[in-house]
């Protein structure tokens, strides 16, 4: 089957490899940052209309959704790689396949991660040592959250869906859409109802709905490639296997090492509610920062499973080297204005002076650092392009989790316990993570690389 005149699905076998990237990358961008703006909005508003104690509930909770939302992540993942490889391919039969294996199996993990997050709630937040001022907000505002987390789940995978095959596009229309709407219902659940905490875990998961809503709509009625057909809704099982192979060890990397930051959070937490939402202020433009990061990731995996699909290695490789290039470029723009503004920056959040002191202290020690974050995320996305996921998953499971909590009990334990040298456990992690894995990739793949060429 032909690309359809006017479609909005991206060949990224041929043109310009710069310009692809680019052009793929930015939608998702700022997909990204619309996507970051339902917590943050969440924190700004908390914080500035509701208390600090609110906004240390907000800010503690990330974590744990991250470990529900970072294993799902794993599986959209694979799918992605899978759905680009047949569509580089031009094997059209064999996407659908994979399109209609993808919703089927999320249709059973939405009911699956409800469950086991409004289960975990509680037990999860004392294992972080949540102190008591804090505990019953962010017991609120988790059990909203994942009662409402699958249209979340469900936007995710449709987005994943659209930019396999290039489309980056409606994917942001739809969130800077839903965004807006819930900044909206943010400030007429809090300043309007007084619903406070509980206001804005409803608007995050009435927005996400929405946004659900939309995705489904437009894979129904679409008369691209990729249509999602309903009643050829089924479950391959070879299909399934190759999304897993990829996507397993993605998610499992991504909740290790969110379980890992579970615990971070846990030293955080016993310096009290002020360092607590400094912690989370600055995790919140942290955050941000990382957009381009993610974003260029995205659009490796994308560029190189297309390429790989089409049997076009060197293009493959090509785009891999600038799409890190890319990356650290803009990442270490954005983190040299944040360190020089750090002080206006954490005060969008709170107006309070010790948790602004706090958030500025762990912006300026940790934020240049994400320069090697940078190439460990976009060469990363560029493996599993490949199909080689359990790499990086070893590997970022050996710096974020193992590395970081040997460096965080022992210099807690047998050197100072201060929230300075808590928060440089990120750091840690990064560097030791950015020179494993370029080893790996040179090591590994110099040789394969040559012969592909």
């Amino acid at each position: 089957m032909a690309l359809m005149r006017g479609s909005a699905t991206r060949d990224m076998t041929s043109g310009s490899i710069i310009r692809q990237i680019i052009l793929f990358s930015l939608p998702l961008m700022l997909g990204n940052v619309f996507q970051m703006l339902y917590n943050t909005v969440d924190s700004v508003v908390v914080g500035n209309y509701v208390g600090k104690e609110a906004l240390a509930a907000v800010g503690s909770t990330t974590m744990i959704v991250n470990m529900l939302v970072f294993f799902f992540n794993g599986f959209s993942v694979g799918a992605g790689v899978v759905i680009a490889q047949r569509f580089g391919a031009r094997d059209m039969d064999r996407l659908h396949t994979a399109i209609e294996t993808t919703m089927a199996m999320t249709f059973l993990l939405c009911a699956a991660f409800t469950a086991i997050g409004v289960l975990s709630v509680k037990p999860m937040l004392h294992l972080m040592n949540t102190p008591d001022d804090v505990f019953d907000g962010a017991v609120s505002y988790l059990t909203i959250y994942f009662w409402g987390i699958s249209g979340l789940l469900i936007y995710n995978i449709g987005s994943g869906i659209l930019r396999a095959v290039g489309d980056t596009t409606r994917p942001l229309m739809f969130l800077i859409l839903t965004s807006l709407l819930n900044i909206a219902l943010d400030l007429l659940f809090v300043l309007g109802f007084g619903m406070g905490i509980e206001g804005v875990a409803y608007a995050t998961i009435l927005s996400q709905l929405v946004s659900a809503v939309l995705t489904l709509r437009l894979l129904t009625v679409t008369k691209e490639i990729y249509k999602l057909t309903w009643r050829d809704l089924r479950i391959d099982g070879s299909v399934l296997k190759r999304i897993f192979a990829v996507g397993l060890p993605a998610g499992i990397q991504s909740v290790i090492t969110s379980l890992s930051n579970v615990f971070v959070q846990g030293y955080i937490n016993t310096f009290g509610s002020s360092c607590m939402a400094g912690w989370s202020c600055y995790n919140k433009l942290d955050g941000f920062i990382m957009l381009p990061m993610q974003s260029t990731a995205m659009a490796a995996t994308t560029f190189v499973s297309q390429n790989i699909g089409a049997k076009q290695y060197d293009r493959a490789n090509r785009g891999t080297r600038d799409s890190i290039l890319l990356a650290v470029g803009i990442t270490g723009l954005i983190a040299v204005v944040l360190v020089v503004f750090a002080a206006p920056a954490i005060g969008l959040f709170t107006k309070d002076a010790s948790v602004i002191e706090f958030g500025v202290l762990f912006m300026r020690a940790n934020t240049l650092f994400l320069i090697a974050n940078a190439v460990n995320h976009t060469l990363a996305g560029a493996l599993r392009g490949r199909g080689d996921s359990r790499a990086p998953m070893l590997i970022m499971i050996g710096c974020f989790v193992v590395i970081r909590q040997i460096y965080l009990f022992t210099v807690t334990r047998f050197i100072a316990n201060t929230p300075l040298l808590v928060g440089l456990g990120y750091p840690v992690g990064w560097c030791c993570c950015c020179v494993i894995e370029v080893s790996y990739y040179f090591l590994k793949w110099n040789k394969r690389i040559q012969a592909e060429a």
